[in-house]
């Protein structure tokens, strides 16, 4: 049995409580009401149903890079026997673009930095559950979707509740193979289908802010996705690089609106992506300077980690 202690200043420490969620439906409501629990994903509808038919999930999302979400949350403990139904979830989400297509025009605060192509999007499978058997991760690879294994638990001190997430990853790196939504983000990708010399600038870019990084000994791993390269620490990003068009693109910072603007910057030209809660700082190729962001770049990593 697993116990957590939170450590005060002061050097007081406290044993937190284990306290299990009472039902799925409770379970599911935390998740979708904590915006940025799962960070890249918005989540679009809860319990969503179509009639009679069986094999509709109860969680539809979308993530950053324009991947419809299959969210699977159960309130026991998990094994590969779970795999196969989401499957089906997935089959459900790629034969229905009409019925994702609704969801989104439903959705009263669409994230407006996302794009869907609802003729051709990938599906992306996330299952949630206090506890994952680790075994499953082995048939993971097996399955044509990309797919998160999140366990979620509850602790809490009096009134004073915390969500640990912890994504499950394999020991050692799998087979590599092509799965449906999930492409190979490279140079080649991205001339593709983005302005060739903005792709020099913006892969300049990313290994310039990487060499910071590694500078700083920070334990970020750089990780470049359809849309956008992201400096991660497990399953959440800390600060990145987002393509705003085929030409131009901005770093990202994981922090709130009020430390951005104290932070920036002068002269910086700032935006704020409320859905994602983060800042974005416009890019001019050759003239904007990784350094200037330097504290930008301290206070997203001090976010994530809790570190001062």
């Amino acid at each position: 049995m697993a116990n957590l202690f939170w450590k005060q200043k002061g050097g007081k420490t406290l044993n937190l409580v284990s306290v299990p969620f009472a039902s799925e439906e409770e379970f599911e409501r935390a998740v979708f009401e904590t915006k940025g629990l799962l960070q890249d994903v918005y989540l679009l509808k809860r319990q969503v149903r179509g009639g009679r038919k069986s094999g509709v999930p109860d969680i539809i999302g979308v993530d950053t890079d324009g991947n419809v979400c299959i969210v699977e949350m159960k309130n026991v403990h998990v094994d590969s026997t779970i795999l196969p139904q989401v499957v089906q979830y997935a089959f459900w989400a790629e034969s229905n673009p009409d019925s994702i297509k609704t969801l989104w025009l439903e959705s009263k605060e669409q994230p407006e930095d996302v794009k869907i192509s609802f003729d051709n999007y990938g599906v992306r499978i996330i299952v949630i559950a206090p506890s994952i058997d680790p075994s499953t991760l082995s048939l993971v690879g097996k399955i044509d979707y990309p797919v998160d294994l999140v366990e979620i638990t509850r602790w809490a001190e009096k009134a004073t509740e915390f969500l640990l997430v912890n994504k499950l990853a394999p020991a050692v790196p799998t087979r590599i193979r092509p799965t449906r939504g999930l492409g190979v983000y490279d140079r080649s990708f991205y001339e593709a289908n983005y302005n060739k010399e903005s792709v020099d600038h913006f892969l300049r870019y990313a290994e310039e802010t990487r060499k910071f990084v590694n500078r700083q000994g920070w334990p970020l791993e750089l990780k470049f996705n359809k849309n956008y390269c992201g400096f991660k620490l497990g399953f959440f990003n800390a600060f990145g690089i987002t393509w705003i068009g085929t030409k131009s693109f901005d770093f990202f910072f994981k922090i709130p609106e009020k430390q951005a603007r104290r932070l920036a910057p002068k002269g910086a030209r700032m935006d704020y992506w409320h859905q994602w809660k983060q800042a974005v700082f416009s890019i001019d190729p050759g003239k904007t300077k990784v350094s200037v962001f330097a504290p930008l770049f301290k206070a997203a990593f001090e976010n994530l980690t809790g570190a001062r």
